[in-house]
């Protein structure tokens, strides 16, 4: 068990493997979902890959994904160009434990949460998604945002924090792209969209 421990802690196996997983991926089977057509170009890395869930015709290049506690959700036809910086954790502080000795075993509930990105969701280059939000069906995240909110279907939203900068298509024109990508009782009803439409 020493030689085991000391291989595990060594920081030059541990850099090397490091590089391995980084710039040659991860294999299907660590994913929590890995679906058809899914495009990762390397670098990558990702903390957990048993809570990364990726539903199908995906795309993701240069990413980092912290998803320790939690899960981080890309559902189909959904992509980020390269730079997305996921993260489904926060640190915590305690009284008397600086920081850095906070282990995920003494960490208080309710710091990790899931990042869930809808369905045909567009994420520009650079973008970070903190934990616990959630992206609107059919949105655009615009480059360099950090999102720390949920942000509504079917708008183009940027900035630091994001915000909603418009909605891209009318209602009308919503109505008929989703009559062609989905099943009826998966489509947004006209008063669901209009709901969101309430800039918050």
């Amino acid at each position: 068990m020493g030689l085991f421990n000391s291989i595990k802690h060594n920081r030059i196996i541990r850099g090397f493997l490091w590089h391995i997983r980084t710039y040659f991926g991860y294999p299907k089977s660590k994913f929590g979902l890995y679906g058809d057509r899914i495009d990762i170009t390397p670098p990558i890395y990702i903390s957990n890959p048993k809570n990364v869930f990726l539903h199908g015709n995906n795309g993701l290049g240069d990413a980092i994904i912290f998803t320790t506690n939690a899960k981080f959700i890309m559902k189909k036809n959904s992509g980020a160009a390269f730079g997305l910086r996921v993260l489904t954790g926060n640190h915590a502080r305690i009284v008397g434990i600086p920081y850095r000795d906070i282990t995920e075993e003494i960490k208080p509930k309710g710091l990790d949460n899931d990042v869930i990105v809808e369905s045909d969701v567009w994420i520009g280059m650079n973008v970070t998604l903190l934990a616990g939000v959630h992206i609107g069906r059919g949105a655009t995240v615009a480059a360099g945002a950090i999102v720390t909110k949920d942000i509504p279907p079917y708008c183009v939203c940027g900035g630091i924090p994001a915000k909603v900068i418009k909605f891209y298509w009318s209602i009308d024109q919503i109505i008929e792209h989703e009559s062609r990508l989905y099943n009826e009782d998966e489509r947004f009803s006209r008063e669901e969209l209009e709901s969101h439409r309430v800039l918050k």
